[in-house]
């Protein structure tokens, strides 16, 4: 009858575990808020590498599938894929410069079109569109006069932030999941009889 105990307690190691990543990724990312410059290089190595591998892996795709109509699409494209990543690894400075103004541009288009959108339109989530538009604008406002310098914080901060907020995720999903293991654990324990208890049936009780 140790089935059930056994098992949750292979669940709650396992949530165990998401809570211990989780827990490292919010290190990284609180190092990260701290070392933007750091960080920022590191995203672009991991970036630069993603599309090395990427591009390798759909390079043996395209070999395995040659003779079909889709063979040189997939060269090429895994070509493309591995002279960016070589770039980006070279070059990751001029990399996050590129990818920051490309950001800037990004908040600064996005907020432009809420804002218009959210005159234009006058729905019911006005207020919170023109908010939202006006951060976007102020945010690639800044972003862009700060440019170039700007690309030693803006994607670290972005980078760090991303892996904080997974990891507090991941903390919240490991310690919700490891309680709920354990109410279940409990109930079972509760209800299953153990292998001194006798199991009684309807005859019995009657008797």
């Amino acid at each position: 009858m140790n089935g059930p105990t056994t098992e949750g307690r292979k669940l709650s190691r396992s949530f165990g575990w998401l809570v211990l990543l989780g827990t490292l990724l919010v290190i990284a990312g609180i190092i990260g808020l701290v070392y933007t410059g750091v960080a920022t290089l590191t995203s672009m190595l991991l970036f630069g590498w993603l599309l090395l591998v990427g591009g390798l892996v759909g390079l043996l795709h395209a070999i395995e599938s040659r003779g079909t109509s889709y063979f040189w699409l997939g060269v090429v494209v895994a070509a493309l894929n591995i002279a960016a990543g070589v770039v980006v690894i070279k070059h990751p400075e001029g990399t996050a410069e590129a990818l920051t103004m490309f950001a800037a541009l990004l908040f600064l288009t996005g907020g432009v079109f809420r804002l218009v959108g959210s005159v234009v339109v006058r729905g019911p989530q006005m207020g919170w569109t023109l908010l939202q538009g006006a951060f976007g604008l102020l945010l690639g406002l800044l972003v862009l006069f700060d440019w170039p310098h700007s690309s030693l914080y803006v994607l670290g901060c972005f980078f760090s932030l991303a892996l904080l907020f997974d990891g507090l995720g991941l903390i919240a999903i490991g310690i919700g999941g490891r309680r709920i293991v354990s109410m279940v654990s409990e109930r079972l324990d509760e209800t299953v009889p153990t292998a001194d208890e006798p199991i009684t049936t309807a005859e019995d009780e009657q008797k």
